[in-house]
Protein backbone atom coordinates (compact mmCIF):
# COMPACT_ATOMS: atom_id res chain seq x y z
CA UNK A 1 0.00 0.00 0.00
CA UNK A 2 1.78 3.58 -0.94
CA UNK A 3 0.26 6.84 -1.27
CA UNK A 4 -1.63 7.21 2.74
CA UNK A 5 0.21 9.32 4.96
CA UNK A 6 0.80 6.13 7.59
CA UNK A 7 -1.19 4.31 10.36
CA UNK A 8 -2.82 4.57 12.62
CA UNK A 9 -5.79 6.43 10.83
CA UNK A 10 -6.39 9.47 13.25
CA UNK A 11 -7.19 11.57 10.23
CA UNK A 12 -7.95 11.43 5.92
CA UNK A 13 -10.31 9.06 4.48
CA UNK A 14 -7.45 7.17 2.41
CA UNK A 15 -5.82 6.21 5.49
CA UNK A 16 -9.03 4.81 6.62
CA UNK A 17 -9.61 2.86 4.10
CA UNK A 18 -6.03 1.57 3.75
CA UNK A 19 -6.30 0.63 7.87
CA UNK A 20 -9.92 -1.12 7.77
CA UNK A 21 -9.24 -3.16 4.37
CA UNK A 22 -5.76 -3.74 5.39
CA UNK A 23 -5.83 -5.40 8.75
CA UNK A 24 -8.60 -7.61 7.18
CA UNK A 25 -6.95 -8.78 3.84
CA UNK A 26 -4.13 -9.61 7.09
CA UNK A 27 -6.68 -11.39 9.05
CA UNK A 28 -7.34 -13.91 5.67
CA UNK A 29 -3.72 -14.60 5.53
CA UNK A 30 -2.18 -11.93 2.90
CA UNK A 31 1.16 -10.45 3.88
CA UNK A 32 0.43 -6.44 3.46
CA UNK A 33 3.11 -3.92 3.91
CA UNK A 34 1.87 -0.14 4.34
CA UNK A 35 4.72 2.37 4.05
CA UNK A 36 4.22 5.55 6.09
CA UNK A 37 6.31 8.92 6.10
CA UNK A 38 8.01 9.79 8.49
CA UNK A 39 6.14 13.03 8.87
CA UNK A 40 2.99 11.42 10.06
CA UNK A 41 3.18 11.14 14.12
CA UNK A 42 4.79 8.11 15.26
CA UNK A 43 4.75 5.08 13.35
CA UNK A 44 2.62 1.68 15.25
CA UNK A 45 5.08 -0.86 16.21
CA UNK A 46 4.80 -3.25 13.33
CA UNK A 47 3.13 -5.49 12.91
CA UNK A 48 -0.06 -3.10 13.23
CA UNK A 49 -3.00 -4.74 12.90
CA UNK A 50 -1.11 -8.13 11.31
CA UNK A 51 0.19 -5.22 8.22
CA UNK A 52 3.98 -4.36 8.28
CA UNK A 53 4.69 -1.08 8.78
CA UNK A 54 7.42 0.87 6.95
CA UNK A 55 8.25 4.51 7.11
CA UNK A 56 10.35 6.08 3.83
CA UNK A 57 10.93 9.65 3.90
CA UNK A 58 9.46 12.38 2.53
CA UNK A 59 9.93 16.20 1.68
CA UNK A 60 8.06 17.81 4.44
CA UNK A 61 6.37 20.47 1.86
CA UNK A 62 2.92 21.58 -0.10
CA UNK A 63 3.92 20.03 -3.23
CA UNK A 64 6.17 17.31 -2.39
CA UNK A 65 5.81 15.55 0.73
CA UNK A 66 2.76 13.16 -1.38
CA UNK A 67 5.08 12.51 -4.44
CA UNK A 68 8.39 12.33 -2.99
CA UNK A 69 7.03 9.65 -0.37
CA UNK A 70 5.12 7.68 -3.52
CA UNK A 71 8.91 7.84 -4.91
CA UNK A 72 10.85 6.29 -1.74
CA UNK A 73 7.85 4.22 -1.20
CA UNK A 74 8.15 2.63 -4.58
CA UNK A 75 11.85 2.36 -4.57
CA UNK A 76 11.53 -0.08 -1.23
CA UNK A 77 8.57 -2.07 -2.61
CA UNK A 78 10.80 -3.13 -6.23
CA UNK A 79 12.72 -5.27 -4.25
CA UNK A 80 10.02 -6.26 -1.70
CA UNK A 81 8.90 -9.25 -3.98
CA UNK A 82 5.09 -8.00 -3.65
CA UNK A 83 2.72 -9.03 -6.10
CA UNK A 84 0.70 -5.90 -6.14
CA UNK A 85 1.72 -2.50 -5.60
CA UNK A 86 -1.60 -0.58 -4.98
CA UNK A 87 -1.60 3.08 -4.98
CA UNK A 88 -3.83 5.64 -3.17
CA UNK A 89 -4.79 8.75 -4.52
CA UNK A 90 -3.98 10.65 -8.03
CA UNK A 91 -0.78 12.31 -7.01
CA UNK A 92 1.06 8.87 -5.38
CA UNK A 93 0.30 7.04 -8.39
CA UNK A 94 2.65 9.02 -10.58
CA UNK A 95 5.14 6.59 -9.63
CA UNK A 96 3.05 3.64 -10.92
CA UNK A 97 5.16 3.47 -14.10
CA UNK A 98 7.85 2.23 -12.32
CA UNK A 99 6.60 -1.26 -11.10
CA UNK A 100 4.87 -1.72 -14.61
CA UNK A 101 8.18 -1.53 -16.09
CA UNK A 102 10.42 -2.70 -13.39
CA UNK A 103 8.31 -5.37 -11.58
CA UNK A 104 6.83 -8.71 -12.22
CA UNK A 105 4.24 -7.25 -9.74
CA UNK A 106 1.10 -6.17 -11.00
CA UNK A 107 -0.32 -2.28 -10.24
CA UNK A 108 -3.72 -1.39 -8.72
CA UNK A 109 -4.23 2.04 -8.52
CA UNK A 110 -7.47 3.31 -6.21
CA UNK A 111 -8.67 6.64 -7.36
CA UNK A 112 -10.49 8.83 -4.23
CA UNK A 113 -11.20 11.54 -5.78
CA UNK A 114 -10.12 14.19 -8.88
CA UNK A 115 -7.53 15.84 -6.71
CA UNK A 116 -6.42 18.40 -9.70
CA UNK A 117 -9.66 20.01 -9.09
CA UNK A 118 -9.32 20.82 -5.39
CA UNK A 119 -8.78 24.29 -4.83
CA UNK A 120 -5.97 24.44 -2.78
CA UNK A 121 -3.50 23.66 -5.53
CA UNK A 122 -2.24 26.16 -8.04
CA UNK A 123 -1.59 26.05 -11.74
CA UNK A 124 1.41 24.30 -11.22
CA UNK A 125 0.51 21.58 -8.96
CA UNK A 126 -3.11 20.89 -11.18
CA UNK A 127 -1.42 20.41 -14.06
CA UNK A 128 1.34 17.56 -12.63
CA UNK A 129 -2.03 15.93 -10.98
CA UNK A 130 -3.61 16.48 -14.43
CA UNK A 131 -1.36 14.22 -15.63
CA UNK A 132 -1.77 11.67 -12.62
CA UNK A 133 -5.32 11.99 -13.84
CA UNK A 134 -4.58 10.91 -17.27
CA UNK A 135 -2.02 8.29 -16.78
CA UNK A 136 -4.53 7.17 -14.08
CA UNK A 137 -6.71 4.91 -16.40
CA UNK A 138 -4.10 3.98 -18.88
CA UNK A 139 -0.78 2.97 -16.76
CA UNK A 140 -2.05 0.47 -13.94
CA UNK A 141 -3.38 -3.07 -14.46
CA UNK A 142 -6.56 -2.17 -12.84
CA UNK A 143 -8.00 1.17 -11.31
CA UNK A 144 -10.36 1.54 -8.72
CA UNK A 145 -12.79 4.43 -7.76
CA UNK A 146 -15.07 4.91 -4.83
CA UNK A 147 -17.75 6.18 -5.83
CA UNK A 148 -20.26 5.45 -9.05
CA UNK A 149 -20.02 9.17 -9.95
CA UNK A 150 -16.09 8.86 -10.40
CA UNK A 151 -16.91 5.63 -12.26
CA UNK A 152 -19.30 7.64 -14.94
CA UNK A 153 -16.81 10.06 -15.28
CA UNK A 154 -14.09 8.08 -15.96
CA UNK A 155 -16.75 5.73 -18.68
CA UNK A 156 -17.31 9.52 -19.98
CA UNK A 157 -13.77 10.85 -19.98
CA UNK A 158 -11.81 8.37 -20.89
CA UNK A 159 -13.85 5.19 -22.11
CA UNK A 160 -11.79 3.58 -19.64
CA UNK A 161 -13.68 0.71 -16.95
CA UNK A 162 -13.20 0.53 -13.91
CA UNK A 163 -13.45 -1.07 -10.50
CA UNK A 164 -16.22 0.50 -8.40
CA UNK A 165 -15.43 -0.04 -4.71
CA UNK A 166 -17.03 2.14 -2.42
CA UNK A 167 -15.86 2.77 1.37
CA UNK A 168 -16.89 1.36 4.00
CA UNK A 169 -18.33 2.79 8.07
CA UNK A 170 -18.20 1.28 11.05
CA UNK A 171 -21.31 1.00 12.99
CA UNK A 172 -20.17 3.58 16.20
CA UNK A 173 -19.37 2.28 19.73
CA UNK A 174 -21.06 4.65 22.71
CA UNK A 175 -19.50 8.18 23.11
CA UNK A 176 -19.52 9.84 26.48
CA UNK A 177 -20.48 13.75 27.12
CA UNK A 178 -17.55 14.95 28.47
CA UNK A 179 -15.51 16.11 25.81
CA UNK A 180 -18.08 18.05 23.91
CA UNK A 181 -18.62 19.89 27.43
CA UNK A 182 -15.37 20.45 27.36
CA UNK A 183 -15.16 22.39 24.13
CA UNK A 184 -18.21 24.78 25.19
CA UNK A 185 -20.48 22.82 23.45
CA UNK A 186 -24.05 21.59 24.40
CA UNK A 187 -25.05 18.50 23.97
CA UNK A 188 -27.71 18.00 21.21
CA UNK A 189 -27.46 21.92 20.61
CA UNK A 190 -24.54 22.45 17.66
CA UNK A 191 -24.21 21.61 13.93
CA UNK A 192 -21.36 19.76 12.91
CA UNK A 193 -18.92 20.12 10.56
CA UNK A 194 -15.64 17.54 10.35
CA UNK A 195 -12.93 17.64 7.87
CA UNK A 196 -9.66 19.71 6.76
CA UNK A 197 -9.78 23.08 6.69
CA UNK A 198 -9.42 23.46 2.64
CA UNK A 199 -11.06 25.42 0.10
CA UNK A 200 -13.32 22.29 -1.26
CA UNK A 201 -14.80 21.70 2.11
CA UNK A 202 -16.85 24.69 2.40
CA UNK A 203 -16.01 25.92 5.40
CA UNK A 204 -15.85 29.09 4.78
CA UNK A 205 -18.95 29.20 2.72
CA UNK A 206 -20.54 27.62 6.16
CA UNK A 207 -20.15 30.13 8.29
CA UNK A 208 -21.12 32.69 5.87
CA UNK A 209 -24.74 30.85 6.24
CA UNK A 210 -24.78 30.07 9.42
CA UNK A 211 -24.75 33.88 10.31
CA UNK A 212 -28.22 33.90 8.34
CA UNK A 213 -29.51 31.21 10.74
CA UNK A 214 -31.57 32.53 13.25
CA UNK A 215 -31.85 30.10 15.96
CA UNK A 216 -30.64 29.39 19.09
CA UNK A 217 -27.70 26.48 18.06
CA UNK A 218 -24.30 26.36 17.78
CA UNK A 219 -21.94 25.27 15.17
CA UNK A 220 -18.63 23.09 15.16
CA UNK A 221 -16.22 23.09 12.55
CA UNK A 222 -13.74 19.72 13.85
CA UNK A 223 -10.80 19.87 11.59
CA UNK A 224 -7.56 22.37 11.01
CA UNK A 225 -5.28 23.41 8.18
CA UNK A 226 -3.54 21.37 5.92
CA UNK A 227 -0.76 23.69 3.93
CA UNK A 228 -3.93 26.00 3.44
CA UNK A 229 -2.96 28.53 6.12
CA UNK A 230 -4.14 31.70 4.39
CA UNK A 231 -7.30 30.18 4.30
CA UNK A 232 -7.59 28.47 7.65
CA UNK A 233 -6.99 32.13 8.66
CA UNK A 234 -10.13 33.28 6.95
CA UNK A 235 -11.67 30.65 8.83
CA UNK A 236 -10.87 31.65 12.09
CA UNK A 237 -11.64 35.61 11.66
CA UNK A 238 -15.03 34.95 10.07
CA UNK A 239 -15.31 32.31 13.41
CA UNK A 240 -14.32 34.86 15.41
CA UNK A 241 -17.04 37.27 14.35
CA UNK A 242 -19.80 34.83 16.04
CA UNK A 243 -19.73 33.68 19.03
CA UNK A 244 -21.92 31.03 18.32
CA UNK A 245 -19.16 29.06 16.56
CA UNK A 246 -16.52 26.62 18.32
CA UNK A 247 -13.38 25.35 16.21
CA UNK A 248 -12.08 22.82 18.04
CA UNK A 249 -9.11 22.09 15.49
CA UNK A 250 -7.96 18.11 14.91
CA UNK A 251 -10.54 15.09 16.93
CA UNK A 252 -9.84 11.46 17.03
CA UNK A 253 -11.04 8.63 18.51
CA UNK A 254 -13.56 8.77 21.48
CA UNK A 255 -13.51 12.56 21.14
CA UNK A 256 -14.93 12.68 17.58
CA UNK A 257 -17.06 10.03 18.32
CA UNK A 258 -18.63 11.79 21.45
CA UNK A 259 -18.81 15.43 18.76
CA UNK A 260 -20.51 12.79 16.15
CA UNK A 261 -22.34 11.48 18.64
CA UNK A 262 -24.13 14.68 20.32
CA UNK A 263 -24.36 16.97 17.90
CA UNK A 264 -27.50 17.85 16.47
CA UNK A 265 -27.42 18.00 12.44
CA UNK A 266 -24.29 17.19 10.38
CA UNK A 267 -23.67 19.37 7.59
CA UNK A 268 -20.92 18.95 4.36
CA UNK A 269 -20.82 21.88 2.47
CA UNK A 270 -18.11 20.27 0.34
CA UNK A 271 -17.27 21.57 -3.61
CA UNK A 272 -15.37 17.99 -4.39
CA UNK A 273 -15.44 15.07 -2.71
CA UNK A 274 -14.64 11.22 -3.95
CA UNK A 275 -16.48 9.46 -1.14
CA UNK A 276 -17.19 11.19 2.20
CA UNK A 277 -16.42 9.01 5.16
CA UNK A 278 -17.17 11.80 7.03
CA UNK A 279 -20.55 11.83 5.82
CA UNK A 280 -20.81 7.64 6.39
CA UNK A 281 -19.68 8.36 9.96
CA UNK A 282 -22.97 11.15 10.59
CA UNK A 283 -25.25 9.13 9.40
CA UNK A 284 -23.99 6.10 10.91
CA UNK A 285 -24.71 8.35 14.23
CA UNK A 286 -28.30 8.51 13.65
CA UNK A 287 -27.68 12.07 12.53
CA UNK A 288 -29.84 14.38 10.12
CA UNK A 289 -27.33 15.48 7.45
CA UNK A 290 -27.22 18.72 5.15
CA UNK A 291 -24.81 18.34 1.93
CA UNK A 292 -24.27 20.01 -0.95
CA UNK A 293 -25.66 18.66 -4.01
CA UNK A 294 -22.55 17.49 -6.04
CA UNK A 295 -22.68 13.74 -7.15
CA UNK A 296 -21.31 11.86 -4.43
CA UNK A 297 -23.26 13.38 -1.71
CA UNK A 298 -26.08 12.83 -3.69
CA UNK A 299 -25.52 8.99 -4.46
CA UNK A 300 -24.68 8.60 -0.73
CA UNK A 301 -28.20 10.22 0.40
CA UNK A 302 -30.01 8.15 -2.38
CA UNK A 303 -32.48 6.65 -0.28
CA UNK A 304 -34.55 9.79 -0.52
CA UNK A 305 -34.62 9.92 3.72
CA UNK A 306 -36.06 13.25 4.76
CA UNK A 307 -32.97 13.25 7.23
CA UNK A 308 -30.87 14.06 4.05
CA UNK A 309 -31.30 17.08 2.58
CA UNK A 310 -29.15 18.66 -0.26
CA UNK A 311 -28.57 22.40 -1.19
CA UNK A 312 -26.89 23.72 -4.19
CA UNK A 313 -23.19 23.80 -4.03
CA UNK A 314 -21.71 26.63 -3.43
CA UNK A 315 -25.32 29.07 -2.45
CA UNK A 316 -24.79 30.73 0.81
CA UNK A 317 -28.61 31.71 0.99
CA UNK A 318 -29.50 28.01 0.24
CA UNK A 319 -27.71 26.33 2.56
CA UNK A 320 -29.09 28.70 5.46
CA UNK A 321 -32.94 27.94 3.83
CA UNK A 322 -32.39 24.24 4.33
CA UNK A 323 -30.39 24.47 7.86
CA UNK A 324 -32.35 26.43 9.15
CA UNK A 325 -35.32 24.33 8.22
CA UNK A 326 -33.52 21.21 9.37
CA UNK A 327 -32.64 22.63 12.66
CA UNK A 328 -36.58 23.18 12.86
CA UNK A 329 -37.56 19.97 12.32
CA UNK A 330 -34.68 18.15 14.41
CA UNK A 331 -37.08 16.85 17.19
CA UNK A 332 -38.94 15.15 14.21
CA UNK A 333 -36.51 13.48 12.21
CA UNK A 334 -35.36 10.91 14.79
CA UNK A 335 -36.75 7.91 12.88
CA UNK A 336 -35.94 9.27 9.59
CA UNK A 337 -32.28 9.41 10.60
CA UNK A 338 -32.23 6.02 12.20
CA UNK A 339 -33.55 4.31 8.95
CA UNK A 340 -31.27 6.31 6.85
CA UNK A 341 -27.85 4.95 9.22
CA UNK A 342 -29.38 1.25 9.19
CA UNK A 343 -29.03 2.02 5.31
CA UNK A 344 -25.70 3.43 5.24
CA UNK A 345 -24.61 0.93 7.02
CA UNK A 346 -25.93 -2.07 4.94
CA UNK A 347 -24.78 -0.49 1.53
CA UNK A 348 -21.30 0.90 2.79
CA UNK A 349 -19.29 -2.12 4.47
CA UNK A 350 -15.85 -2.74 5.24
CA UNK A 351 -15.70 -6.56 4.92
CA UNK A 352 -17.81 -5.78 1.31
CA UNK A 353 -15.14 -3.66 0.43
CA UNK A 354 -12.34 -6.07 1.49
CA UNK A 355 -14.13 -8.93 -0.26
CA UNK A 356 -14.28 -7.16 -3.62
CA UNK A 357 -10.66 -5.91 -3.13
CA UNK A 358 -9.61 -9.36 -2.81
CA UNK A 359 -11.07 -10.46 -5.79
CA UNK A 360 -9.04 -7.82 -7.64
CA UNK A 361 -5.57 -9.25 -6.42
CA UNK A 362 -7.08 -12.47 -7.36
CA UNK A 363 -7.77 -12.01 -10.83
CA UNK A 364 -4.57 -10.35 -11.32
CA UNK A 365 -2.18 -12.92 -9.57
CA UNK A 366 -4.02 -15.72 -9.77
CA UNK A 367 -6.89 -15.99 -12.32
CA UNK A 368 -8.01 -19.86 -11.35
CA UNK A 369 -8.64 -18.93 -7.59
CA UNK A 370 -10.30 -16.01 -8.52
CA UNK A 371 -12.78 -17.95 -10.66
CA UNK A 372 -13.34 -19.71 -7.64
CA UNK A 373 -13.97 -17.41 -4.89
CA UNK A 374 -16.02 -15.05 -6.98
CA UNK A 375 -17.68 -12.86 -5.43
CA UNK A 376 -21.18 -12.31 -5.99
CA UNK A 377 -22.13 -9.33 -7.87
Amino acid sequence: MIGQKGLPASYGGVEHVVSETGRRLADRGHRVTVFTRTTYANPPTSPYFGMEVVPTPALNTKHLDAISHSATSTTRALFSGCDIFHYHALGPGLMAPLPRALARGKVVLTVHGLDHERAKWGLGARAVLGLAHWMSPRVPDRTIVVSKALQQHYAEQFDRPTDYIPNGVTAPSPASVAPVEDFGLRPGGYVLQVGRVVPEKGASLLLDAFRLVDRDVQLAIVGDTSWTEEYAREVREKAARDPRVVLTGYAYGDTLRALYANAALFTQPSFVEGLPLTLLEAASHGLPVVCSDIAPHCEVLAGGSSAGRTFRVGDREDLARVLTEMIDLRETLGPSARTQRDEILRRYDWDSATDQLEQVYLELTSPRVAAAAKVPA
